[in-house]
């Protein structure tokens, strides 16, 4: 008999996020949901310990043998294949380099081995869980963006991420192409508006939601979204033509402040003659969750694990 729920699991930079997901509706069981912060400087063991915490306590909603498997969202560099961790120099997690992460979770968690434990990239998960249950369910041909501490990225056909190919950039990541001084990522996170905002005006904010909320009273505020919307859409445009894509779907902190970005981005591909569904995410960091936990299904597993070498 097949069990109902996987376990879909979000490794954040300082925390760790896990819920049930029940594997026939794709949709999270929110009271099975558990958060840890997180010391990403602390020993391996430590960090172990307090993962495995997490994953426990929405366990212990339901029960293991309710459970077929447990699906991550995890961040690179990261042998998705074998379950081990590459972070080195990353300034986060450096302790568990070349720890295989399924086998020490399962020892802290009482496990079989032969519990499936998958693993993807963080932005992946994002667009399988909103492709799967979110804003880009119904649509074939989904690009979904996240916009916060960096700029994440997946293209999407059919449910299933694309990594190659002539109409998508290679692995789907466009936060290293070149843009302006540097790369996408400098120009599309929490990182440009905190250093173009004290570069404009010579003060210190520590996050978009604190220079989004000075927009309505400060007008270099307000321009700094203006620039951020119009800088994206043109930015976006030949990726979402070069798709054909029908669906944006943008998550991530910034995202958030879509009201004072959004119409700018809207305007520049309306004038490039882009028709698309564009919406911000309702799932927001669950999206990851759930497409952590699609994982654990077997039939969606043979179209995606073929990706997860490449990645």
């Amino acid at each position: 008999m097949r069990k109902k729920y996987a376990i879909g699991v979000d490794i954040g930079g300082s925390h760790i996020s896990s819920i049930l997901v029940d594997v026939e509706k794709g949709s999270a069981v929110r009271d099975s949901y558990s958060e840890y912060k997180v010391n990403n400087q602390a020993c391996a063991n430590e960090i172990i310990q307090t993962w495995g915490k997490a994953i426990q306590k929405t366990i212990d909603y339901v029960g293991f043998d309710q459970i077929d498997g447990i699906g991550f969202a995890m961040p690179g560099p990261f042998d998705y294949k074998k379950g081990i961790a590459l972070l080195k120099d990353v300034a986060k997690y450096d302790s568990l380099y070349g720890l295989n992460i399924g086998n020490e979770l399962k020892k802290v968690l009482h496990l079989s081995d032969a519990i499936p434990f998958r693993y993807i990239n963080d932005a992946m998960s994002f667009a399988i869980g909103e492709t799967w249950s979110g804003k880009g369910a119904g649509f074939d041909k989904v690009v979904a963006i996240t916009l916060g501490t960096g700029f994440g990225s997946a293209f999407v056909t059919n449910g299933v991420p694309v990594l190659e190919g002539n109409n998508v950039p290679s692995m789907g990541y466009v936060y290293n192409f070149p843009y302006e001084n540097g790369i996408a990522d400098d120009y599309f996170s929490t990182r440009w508006f905190v250093q173009e905002y004290e570069r404009r005006t010579g003060e210190k904010c520590h996050g978009v939601k604190e220079i989004a909320d000075k927009a309505e009273d400060d007008k270099i505020a307000k321009e700094l979204f203006i620039d951020f919307g119009q800088r994206l859409g043109e930015f976006l445009s030949p990726l979402l033509k070069n798709f054909n894509a029908n669906c944006l779907v943008i998550g991530g902190n910034i995202s958030k402040a879509y009201h004072l970005f959004g119409p700018y981005f809207e305007e520049v591909l309306k004038k490039q003659s882009i028709t698309i569904d564009i919406s911000v995410s309702e799932l927001m960091e669950t999206a990851a969750m759930v497409g952590g936990a699609r994982l654990i299904d077997n039939d969606f597993w043979l179209k995606t694990q073929p990706l997860v070498s490449n990645i």
